[in-house]
């Protein structure tokens, strides 16, 4: 739930901005060949509408755990890294928020590990949208400050100290606060419908 957007469009705008995004997000990397796919959520127990829809793309629910944001990602590529046959050569992770994947997008990110250690999809704000390894390692996401614009240069100073190879997809835009839904005008739409009529 993107709650930072509910002060400006309401938490059922909010809410439904981020329905959008989720089932978009979904829909795209359904397209993607030959992957492994896993909804990864943090919710103990799945709600009906999210069963359902992950029941529709036929992909598994993972339950996120840990301390923070870093934790949960981390946890969530060794689980993907280590539920395939023969451990997996790689895993990507990606965010509900960026509307701007498509298929190319998430495909150029597997060819990516073919030949590096990482690859990162930098977003606009500093931030990424996409993390894929070879292998997980918790010091990528030990102390970074989830949130602000210096997360994208945090995770590569510790791709250096590792000695990794990485490869930088093309920046993209992700939904994080409500001035970010002038970029996409169908989900400002989406928005504005569910926008309360009355302030509290």
């Amino acid at each position: 739930m993107k709650t930072r957007l509910a002060p400006a469009v309401g938490m059922a705008g909010a809410t439904a901005v981020y329905q959008r995004m989720l089932c978009d997000t979904l829909a795209t990397a359904s397209t993607v060949t030959a992957q492994t796919l896993t909804l990864w959520i943090d919710h103990p127990v799945p709600s009906a509408p999210l069963r359902a829809l992950a029941g529709r793309f036929a992909m598994p629910i993972g339950i996120q755990s840990g301390p923070d944001l870093g934790a949960r990602m981390y946890r969530a590529l060794a689980s993907a890294l280590g539920s395939t046959p023969g451990g997996g050569d790689c895993a990507v992770l990606i965010g509900s928020d960026c509307p701007e994947y498509d298929a190319p997008y998430l495909e150029s990110a597997f060819a990516a590990l073919d030949t590096h250690d990482a690859v990162l999809g930098p977003a606009a704000d500093g931030g990424y949208v996409l993390i894929g390894v070879r292998r997980a390692v918790p010091v990528i996401f030990d102390g970074v400050a989830w949130g602000t614009d210096q997360v994208l240069q945090a995770t590569r100073q510790r791709l250096r100290t590792l000695g990794w190879s990485w490869y930088e997809l093309q920046t993209r835009r992700d939904v994080d606060e409500p001035r970010d839904l002038q970029h996409f005008p169908h989900l400002a739409a989406v928005a504005d419908v569910n926008r309360p009529c009355l302030s509290d």
